[in-house]
């Protein structure tokens, strides 16, 4: 592949090592080329700016603004930005949340280097690219109820520990109503008490702790 047609790469992960590793596996690559490497979202945004790469690999959890922030970010001013979610964390909300903001693939940072490198030609053609272990998580994650925002204000506060009359003085509102909102975050969660909740909550990436 000549240089004009080369596939340029960026790669925002905060973890050095991972960073130089990517791009060593990448510029192996005659067709692929990493033309700049960030190590926070924010970092991200400005160097997609600058690059406007052909490819991006982004990272969910990074310091300064997060993954998902970024990714939403760059697709709001750049429609056609190609960004492939690379990530330790493949719970159906993390999955659910990154595809959402925008991003056209999802990969694990387990991954094959063969399989990444596949990825990136066909979210470079214009395709998407998640996995079958990621497509059945994301379908489990559609058909769940979608909690409210006070639903999932309520929810990290059970996650805290807190009781029903320290999230109600907390979120400003009735202790009545923060029983209602309980009972219905159970009833979403099909589940039957708090701890089970938070623990679902949890294992599907909705709170962390």
């Amino acid at each position: 592949m000549s240089q004009a047609t080369t596939i340029r790469v960026l790669i925002a992960d905060d973890h050095a090592i991972f960073r130089q590793g990517l791009a060593t596996i990448i510029d192996r690559d005659p067709d692929m080329q990493v033309i700049a490497q960030a190590e926070n979202g924010e970092q991200a945004i400005a160097l997609f700016e600058e690059h406007q790469p052909d490819v991006t690999l982004m990272d969910l959890r990074m310091p300064e603004v997060e993954g998902v922030t970024a990714i939403g970010a760059i697709c709001t001013t750049t429609k056609s930005a190609r960004i492939i979610v690379l990530t330790t964390y493949d719970s159906d909300e993390d999955i659910y949340r990154g595809l959402q903001a925008g991003a056209k693939g999802y990969l694990l940072k387990e991954t094959e280097p063969d399989e990444l490198l596949n990825a990136i030609r066909t979210i470079h053609r214009g395709q998407k690219y998640i996995p079958p272990d990621v497509g059945a998580k994301l379908v489990q994650r559609m058909s769940n109820p979608e909690l409210s925002e006070r639903e999932l204000a309520v929810l990290r506060s059970l996650a805290q520990g807190m009781s029903n009359a320290e999230i109600a003085a907390a979120l400003s509102i009735g202790e009545g109503t923060v029983k209602s909102h309980v009972n219905r975050i159970l009833n979403k969660l099909d589940v039957s008490d708090r701890t089970q909740a938070v623990i679902v909550a949890v294992k599907r990436g909705i709170v962390s702790l």
